[in-house]
């Protein structure tokens, strides 16, 4: 794909993709997260996110919902520990229409205060909805774990007690803080010209001039590996089994991608679907996933079993960790695995929501666009001898294991 990348007077970043189609794609995404919170406020940037949408002093609550929806499109947000992301899309030729109201709400938010305390609720039953889910809760128990005195330990939507707690006024400061337009990347694609949306992003978004004042993230200390089970009397077990890897800005990051999805990833021929559910029948669902961050990253695989068969999938599990980091993968095979991934990536790159919000961010993180082709071309790069580094990187005294029950 083509892109257009800009840079306003402000400092804010613009990424365009122009793409022939009748949709639309605009966004927002600022480089904070929940890993930016002070303790006293765990679960604001998730809470900011649902608040934003209250209310300016141009717009009600309402208006704002109805701004995009009476044209058929839709208004969005969504959080990590590391960003956050504020969206929309719509037919073409709304693109003014959704430039100008993203600035308002992130120039004008008023966070009213009859409107927090309704948000609050929706906040609480979300997370209550989130604890009643174990194979989901079990992350965020096992991160709290492995990155223990830093915050990308707690978990993104707070607790009802800290999330009752956040003002208006809370909410606002934060935003001051973190959506800076040094900190900010507006990402569109479209099929109208990129000079004429360029004007559009000046006109609604060059006003912005908060001061860049965020505090330096601190880097996650070492974490002894851990063995811990949480006994909550449920009826299945939920395990995650993983280590500490390397950052999103490691070269490194490109075997762990194959090897992520040759040993459990989505395809029914993964190692772990292979061995653990389809010759035994152990499991409904594995996974193994890579969650990258700024100075620091985790591989980790996901098994929901009985209770009773938790110490059988461990132990084909470290088996095939072991295989893997003990001889170098075949040349053939190695080819395979490349073949399967970046056809994964090709199909993935249909989906020109997700490939628009990905264009975002990979501006935020890297200042430039890493696309599908780019990450093909790296993973074509990968030696054996790499994936073997990889796999190393999950030795046997390095992982640490959580039991969710």
């Amino acid at each position: 794909m083509n892109y257009v990348l800009h840079t306003l007077h402000n400092g804010l970043r613009v990424a365009i993709s122009r793409c022939e189609t009748a949709v639309s794609y605009i966004g927002v995404a600022v480089g904070s997260g929940s890993r930016d919170e002070a303790p006293q406020h765990y679960g604001l940037a998730h809470f900011v996110e649902h608040t934003l949408f209250k209310g300016t002093w141009r717009r009600s609550s309402a208006s704002i919902s109805s701004r995009m929806e009476s044209v058929g499109g839709d208004l969005n947000a969504c959080t990590s520990k590391e960003d956050t992301i504020i969206y929309t899309s719509a037919p073409a030729g709304y693109e003014d229409r959704a430039l100008e109201l993203l600035a308002d709400i992130i120039a004008n938010s008023l966070f009213p205060e009859h409107e927090i305390a309704i948000e609050h609720e929706v906040v609480v039953e979300e997370i209550k909805s989130y604890l009643d889910s174990p194979s989901e809760n079990v992350y965020d128990e096992y991160e709290e774990r492995i990155f223990a005195g830093n915050p990308l330990a707690h978990n993104i939507l707070g607790s009802p007690e800290s999330v009752r707690a956040l003002t208006g006024r809370e909410c606002r400061q934060f935003l001051d803080l973190n959506y800076t337009p040094g900190n900010m990347v507006v990402y569109i694609s479209s099929p109208v010209d990129p000079d004429r949306i360029i004007k559009r992003v000046e006109k609604h978004f060059g006003i912005l001039n908060f001061p860049d004042r965020r505090p330096e993230r601190l880097a996650p200390g070492h974490v002894a590996p851990f063995d811990a089970v949480i006994d909550n009397d449920g009826f299945q077990a939920h395990t995650i089994y993983g280590a500490r890897t390397v950052s999103r800005h490691d070269p490194r990051r490109y075997a762990l991608y194959l090897l992520n999805n040759h040993l459990g990833g989505p395809c029914m021929s993964s190692i772990l679907n292979r061995e653990l559910r389809e010759k035994r029948g152990l499991v409904y669902t594995v996974d193994s996933f890579i969650s990258s961050f700024s100075d620091t990253g985790l591989m980790s695989v996901y098994v929901g079993c009985d209770k009773a068969n938790v110490g059988k999938c461990l132990r084909i599990i470290r088996r095939e960790l072991d295989r893997l980091a003990g001889d170098a993968i075949a040349a053939r095979t190695l080819d395979k695995i490349k073949t399967q991934y970046c056809g994964q990536l090709l199909v993935s790159s249909d989906n020109r929501e997700n490939m628009a919000m990905a264009m975002g961010k990979s501006l935020l993180h890297y200042g430039c666009i890493y696309d599908t082709a780019h990450t093909a071309e790296r993973i074509r790069e990968v030696t054996a001898d790499d994936m073997l580094e990889a796999a190393r990187m999950l030795a046997a005294d390095r992982c640490s294991r959580l039991t969710l029950l």
